[in-house]
């Protein structure tokens, strides 16, 4: 396959014009060689050619939620992302019981090794990020209190086994257990420890980061906010060179400002977009449920049933990358980094994902002028 005439988003640094020869699964070449005789061609003059997207952040879409624990939801899921333009997938896991989640990490698992290999179907699983249950119930959000637990090293190694090699992201509220430098220490060469649903002060957030932890969920949202006096998890954030932020851009839960903020503070290359969206996402509003609570979808906004609680979103990754551009003031090729190839290094698949190189898995997406989809490309066959 050849992507002729395109402007190709090249080794993540920016747009060229040139043809993106694909041999088999991968991207062979990126080269000004005339492609014209070639038998599979696909002209892209006038677009943009730009990777798969990676969506390590969110719940659900269709009706259904990686929480529901089968095969079925997980394809509907995949399969959704797919059409939509991402093309690899690490969904996130909610506070629940124990056993719930060992047995949700192991459908996964299945899933992953067997029917999920269908990539003309299904956006690829790369992992499960998740949010709880080591979280504050202060800053709990849609998570259930009921299920919040201290961090504990033993129960993170048992839902690193259950997902061999899933099990990406975990989340810490710090503040919440004396143990957690301990904690930390025992589990950060094995999972990404991430901030999550935190009430933590700067200084507790700071000591978490020297110990270990390197990520942050949703950046600003269930989280203490940046102050003068107080400069909270959101200032550690800033503060510390290393650490990578997960932000939404679906126009709801961050104001513009504060996106652009947020994306001169911590450099673009720190900062990963997600869409944090629930089941309800492609759907029509009503009631729908996130974590076993009633969620209400109003258009874009989606509330805990009866609060002005934000319980995750209803846009897919796609929609806010564009959004992140076009009404939040942030450059086209930062964006399109933020939900590409920052992903792709945060879950250390970098190698292969996450940007179009000689050598790379061809996942690809070609975008009209206005950023509209026309076509997805996975491991070098044309999906849609």
């Amino acid at each position: 396959m050849v992507i002729a005439n395109g402007k190709v988003f090249k080794d993540n640094a920016g747009f060229d014009e040139c043809n993106v020869f694909v041999s088999g699964e991968k991207i062979d070449r990126l080269s000004e060689d005339s492609a014209a005789d070639n038998e599979d061609f696909l002209d892209a003059s006038g677009c943009f050619v730009i990777p798969g997207l990676i969506d390590l952040h969110f719940h659900g879409a269709v009706g259904e939620d990686v929480c529901d624990g089968t095969i079925e939801g997980l394809k509907r899921i995949s399969e959704y992302e797919l059409k939509n333009g991402i093309t690899s997938i690490c969904p996130a896991m909610m506070t629940l019981p124990e056993d719930e989640l060992i047995k949700d990490i192991e459908v996964g698992k299945t899933f992953r090794d067997g029917e999920g290999k269908d990539f003309s179907c299904f956006a690829q699983l790369l992992g499960f990020n998740m949010e709880g249950p080591f979280i504050s119930p202060v800053k709990k959000g849609a998570q259930n209190e009921e299920y919040i637990k201290k961090a504990d090293a033993e129960l993170a190694e048992k839902f690193i086994e259950a997902g061999d090699g899933l099990v990406k992201i975990i989340g810490l509220a710090p503040e919440e257990s004396p143990n957690y430098e301990s904690y930390i220490d025992a589990v950060k060469d094995k999972v990404i420890i991430s901030l999550a649903h935190t009430d933590s002060d700067y200084e507790t957030a700071m000591n978490a980061i020297k110990h270990g932890a390197s990520h942050v969920v949703h950046l600003y949202n269930a989280m203490t906010g940046l102050t003068h006096r107080a400069p909270g998890v959101v200032g550690a954030a800033f503060d510390s060179k290393k650490v990578t932020c997960e932000i939404i851009c679906d126009g709801i839960h961050i104001a513009p400002a504060a996106v652009r903020i947020a994306f001169n503070e911590a450099g673009a290359d720190r900062m990963i977009l997600i869409s944090d969206s629930m089941r309800a996402t492609g759907l029509e509003d009503g009631i729908y449920s996130l974590g076993g609570l009633d969620v209400e979808k109003k258009g874009s906004l989606c509330t805990l049933k009866g609060t002005d609680t934000i319980a995750g979103s209803a846009t897919n990754l796609f929609d806010c990358m564009v959004n992140c551009h076009k009404n939040m003031g942030i450059a086209l090729e930062v964006a399109i980094g933020a939900a590409t190839y920052n992903p792709a290094k945060v879950l250390g698949v970098s190698d292969n994902l996450g940007s179009i190189s000689e050598g790379k898995q061809a996942d690809l997406l070609v975008l009209d002028k206005d950023l509209k989809l026309i076509h997805v490309i996975k491991k070098g066959k044309l999906i849609y």
